[in-house]
């Protein structure tokens, strides 16, 4: 029997705190996933679901995009998707009577986490100008109501279809259809503030905006580098294929300012040395890198890479590899003057390294003939994470190791499928040649002009210059940065409509009307017209393979993604419209057949996607070493060196995810790993640091970040975990600190939040 929701909300600013752990995984973990699960699902429901998460003829998990092998474990989950699979496979429901004993004003005082704990959404729900209660609505009714708004709008450039990134490869493709036949591309989505900055710089260095390498490529690694990264937390089944290379000789450098228990050693619940044993020590070299110093890092390596190949002799084994360089590059010569210019001195105020760390690192780098660089969040969410990537890639290119296996830039990705949205054409700023094809492909005209990203979206629903906001999935004002600003710009918003399996802080944001449209989940069977249906989606390493869910539908009025995209295209387009809407409907393979039209890669997509195992999309960089890139060639780059700097006095924060907690899901109150039990408004600095501050370990603070503009903005009642950050660096959980960072605040180029460097001080108080 699964139990019920928590009565009340649980008070989140008293954790307590215990030391970190130094392992992850293991026994710990299986109990935690099976608690859950049978939390929420009972036991009945645990196992015959749980055994179907990532399997080949299962669904694909509602979690991580981390790929799956030929050859899969009959447990092919980790404790995080069990939780996230258990979230969406849950007993509970949210029915009206539920909206009737909670008024929205009620509800908007509640935390994310109790919002999340109610359960499954089952009707469509209404809130009416002036309204204190969402009351139900019929399908009809909702579409009626967002065709009414939309069809008032002055330009269709007053609509914002946003994506998150669980959506379908076949819902995503049918949305942006929709949009650009309504007549915008303002199509921002979850890539806007994750890997966007991975995009533009692999877009103008490779050619390719996805990472290069196959999860086979990281077991023939000799040297895999992980960089501002978390997998332990945040994808927790990488730590098998890290085990798994290895096991095969790789060695392993993590470069991050807070040591992470997955990355120090791995109890594999899926093998007898994890369960019983030690597990395996993954990490050989930890580079406790001060925030935003990575570019710096990059750059000096690659300054002692050309140092190492100029004093080599000529019996020596090549240092780079000059003829990849003078065949497949471009940009070397200025790359190089720059690199060359690199100051150790500069290096190491930037990054907080010892020289000898970085010397280690160095001889690490050039025994390997085969080398992978990883990374995530803690390079893409800074002001300069682009040039930052680009001096990563700079680094591979030097010595060859793009293009071969076991070598190759590897950004990974976290929603399921957010990568696989962006290829379905999910994008403000579409290629000429997607708008050509789809063009010829549906006979209609698509926009031409840029749309709105996150930051310009809410910019422009601030400013009056959109008034219809439509989420396809997410929780759009929890995940966005400037907390304060974002939530005034979605209460102007004439319509806010929201595509739902769950109840979450977007719901009780309201415009002047908001609908609540609940949907399928991944676990949900999906029987349209034309039979049973299934969707397909991309994984981090661009394979697409089919999600096919087996649980009876949480409510008989849920409507899948697909669905609900073609019945409101149908009630806005009206029979002007050519496209098959209703045919689409009826059957997902129909959708295929023209995504195989339009996108290159996808031809013949029904008799591809037939392999259990998926398909490989082609990625010219990797599979041929072509390079689609402005010259013609993989391009080296030469940004001046750029790193955040905070004055005295005050720190570098980061925000960061708790175990306990997917993106914007919060799962439960615990970061186990972290030592921090019971609560989430805490902040980990460095004991010397606290101790110059002042602030004994419990003492509780206020969180002010300070913006050269002279502004200011506070999240107040934090923690002080005393904790072996990197000096003059801290840590907090997002979205309790998305109030810290300004709108403006974002990167160059990709325009991302910079929510990875935020100068802050820290005025003690007591606590709330």
């Amino acid at each position: 029997m699964a139990s019920k929701p928590p009565a009340g909300d649980p008070v989140q600013d008293a954790p307590e705190v215990a030391p970190p752990k130094h392992a992850a995984a293991g026994f710990p973990a299986v109990g935690h996933s099976l608690r859950i699960a049978h939390q929420q699902m009972g036991i009945r429901r645990t196992a015959l679901t749980l055994m179907r998460v990532n399997q080949k003829k299962g669904f694909d998990c509602p979690g991580c995009a981390w790929p799956e092998g030929d050859k899969r474990h009959a447990a092919e989950f980790c404790e995080n998707g069990a939780k996230a699979v258990a979230e969406e496979a849950t007993l509970r429901r949210v029915t009206p009577d539920f909206f009737a004993a909670h008024p929205v004003a009620d509800l908007a005082t509640r935390s994310g986490y109790w919002l999340g704990q109610q359960g499954r959404l089952t009707q469509p729900m209404y809130l009416d100008e002036g309204a204190e209660t969402y009351e139900p609505v019929s399908w009809d009714r909702a579409f009626d109501i967002i065709a009414d708004e939309l069809h008032a709008l002055d330009s269709p450039d007053e609509a914002v279809f946003y994506t998150s990134g669980r959506t379908s490869n076949e819902a995503a493709f049918l949305y942006q259809l929709f949009a650009r036949e309504f007549g915008t591309n303002n199509l921002p989505d979850c890539s806007n503030m994750c890997h966007e900055s991975s995009g533009s710089a692999l877009t103008e260095t490779l050619g390719v905006g996805k990472g290069s390498v196959l999860l086979e490529d990281l077991h023939k690694a000799d040297l895999i580098i992980v960089a501002g990264q978390n997998p332990g937390t945040n994808h927790p089944r990488m730590l098998s294929a890290l085990e798994k290379a290895k096991d095969g000789g790789a060695k392993i450098i993590s470069i991050n300012p807070l040591p992470e228990a997955g990355l120090e050693r791995f109890k594999n619940p899926q093998n007898a040395r994890g369960l019983a044993g030690g597990g395996t020590s993954l990490t050989d070299l930890f580079l406790q890198i001060r925030i935003g110093g990575d570019q710096a890092l990059f750059r000096l390596l690659n300054k002692l890479i050309l140092e190492a190949s100029d004093n080599a002799s000529d019996t020596d084994e090549a240092v780079i590899d000059e003829d990849f360089i003078r065949e497949h590059t471009h940009g070397f010569e200025e790359f190089a003057t720059a690199a060359r210019a690199a100051d150790w001195d500069e290096t190491l105020r930037a990054t907080g390294l010892e020289r000898a760390d970085i010397e280690r690192a160095l001889r690490m780098v050039l025994a390997s003939k085969r080398t992978i660089v990883c990374w995530a969040m803690g390079l893409t969410q800074h002001k300069h994470s682009v040039p930052t990537i680009r001096e990563v890639v700079n680094f591979l290119l030097l010595r060859g190791n793009v293009g071969r296996p076991g070598a190759g830039v590897c950004p990974v990705r976290g929603h399921s499928n957010v990568q696989g949205d962006r290829t379905m054409g999910i994008f403000e700023r579409p290629a000429p040649a997607f708008l050509d094809a789809l063009e010829k492909e549906f006979g209609f005209a698509p926009p031409r002009e840029h749309g709105f990203d996150v930051v310009r979206a809410i910019r422009a629903l601030r400013d009056g210059q959109a008034k219809v906001f439509f989420a396809m999935g997410g929780n759009f004002v929890a995940a966005s940065p400037d907390t304060d600003v974002t939530e005034a710009a979605m209460r102007a918003a004439r319509l806010t409509v929201h595509v739902s399996t769950k109840l979450n802080r977007s719901h009780v944001v309201t415009g002047t009307r908001a609908l609540i449209l609940p949907t399928l989940g991944r676990s949900d069977r999906d029987i349209q017209d034309g039979g049973p249906q299934f969707v397909t989606v991309e994984d981090s390493m661009g394979m697409v393979h089919a999600s096919r869910g087996r649980l009876e539908p949480a409510s008989p009025h849920l409507l899948s993604e697909p669905a609900i995209v073609c019945r409101l295209a149908r009630r806005v387009l009206g029979p002007e419209s050519g496209t098959p809407w209703a045919e689409f409907e009826r059957d997902y393979a129909t959708v295929r057949d023209r995504i195989a039209a339009v996108i290159p890669g996808f031809e013949d997509f029904n008799t591809k996607v037939s392999n259990p195992s998926g398909f490989a999309l082609p990625h010219a960089p990797r599979d041929s070493r072509r390079f689609p890139t402005a010259t013609g060639k993989a391009n080296f780059t030469a940004a001046p060196v750029e790193y955040p700097k905070a004055p005295e006095g005050r720190l570098l924060l980061q925000t960061l995810r708790s175990h306990d907690q997917y993106n914007t899901t919060i799962y439960g109150l615990d970061d186990r790993y972290r030592g921090i039990k019971n609560g989430r408004r805490v902040v980990l600095i460095h004991p010397e640091d606290a101790r110059e501050r002042g602030l004994a370990d419990g003492a509780y603070a206020d969180l002010v970040s300070e913006w050269t503009d002279g502004t200011e903005r506070r999240a107040a009642g934090f923690r002080v975990v005393h904790y072996p950050t990197t000096r003059g660096c801290a840590a907090s959980y997002y979205p309790e600190t998305n109030v810290l960072v300004p709108l403006d605040s974002t990167a160059d180029t990709s325009n991302t939040p910079a929510s990875k460097s935020v100068v802050i001080r820290l005025e003690p108080t007591n606590p709330v």
